[in-house]
Order: C-alpha cells, then sequence, then structure tokens
C-alpha cells in the first residue's frame, strides 16, 4: 500500500507585493480576497474580532473562528509616507500607509497609491478595498468613502 502524499496548501503565497510565507492556517484570506471581500476573523467564544484574521483567540484561547467581512467606513487614525522599504518593496516607493479604526477593531494596511496624500485627513472616513497587483498578487488598500 502506497500512502498518497498531502499537498501542501500554499494559497498565501498570493498575498502582497512580496510574499514570506505560503502557508497559514487563515489560507482561505486569499479565496476571500480574489472574491473581492477583505475578511477578518472573529472568535465565536468571546466575540473578539481580528485583523489581520488569526486561527486561535488570544483572549480566550479559542480556535472556533468565524469570517467577518471588513465593510463600511472606517476612522482614518494615522498614516505616513514611506521613503525607504525593506527589500522587495523598493520599487513601490514612495508609498503611504495608514492605519483605519473599525470600531471593534484596526486595520493597518497601505492606502490606495492612486490617492494624492494631500486630501487626507484624520478622521476621515475610508474604506478597505481588495487591490489585484499587476504581478497577479492580491492585497487590500485604503481609499475614501465617497
Amino acid at each position: 500500500m502506497s500512502k498518497t502524499a498531502k499537498q501542501e496548501d500554499v494559497r498565501f503565497g498570493k498575498f502582497g507585493t512580496v510574499s514570506f510565507t505560503k502557508t497559514t492556517r487563515v489560507n482561505d484570506f486569499i479565496d476571500h480576497l480574489e472574491n473581492g471581500k477583505v475578511m477578518a476573523t472573529r472568535c465565536s467564544q468571546c466575540g473578539e474580532v481580528f485583523f489581520p484574521p488569526r486561527a486561535d483567540c488570544c483572549r480566550c484561547l479559542s480556535s472556533a473562528m468565524q469570517w467577518q467581512e471588513v465593510s463600511g467606513s472606517g476612522t482614518l487614525v494615522s498614516f505616513s509616507q514611506l521613503k525607504f522599504a525593506p527589500i522587495g518593496f523598493d520599487g513601490d516607493l514612495p508609498y503611504s500607509i495608514a492605519l483605519l479604526d473599525y470600531g471593534a477593531f484596526r486595520v493597518f494596511g497601505r492606502i490606495d497609491s492612486r490617492l494624492d496624500i494631500a486630501r487626507l485627513r484624520i478622521g476621515m472616513a475610508m474604506q478597505t478595498v481588495v487591490n489585484r497587483l499587476p504581478n497577479g498578487q492580491l492585497n487590500y488598500v485604503f481609499e475614501p468613502v465617497d
């Protein structure tokens, strides 16, 4: 008898400008991005919300997690334009990063590169949307709510 080798799930390798890991226990995050949805996880036991998504709750230690869409608008808490970057991101310079507050959780990420950062104001409403990169990779970016 021969055993069938289990194929490694490397979907997470499609995330970001440069992927530093190809596998994680939240690989379904990539499927959601491919379907146009940015998702967080919510602990079924205590209700804590996590973004980036987690497979386990650090509050109650449960592994009973459910997917929850990051939708609606968040409030811009902070932003910065980067002029130096780690290896692999230097071709994107300059780019801007930000933190959005959604109430129950916060999301850290990039601001859409098409947006003039002179338009940004702390407290403004922004949303998190899926972004498809020219190289086929996926990520998410922030854009103003119209």
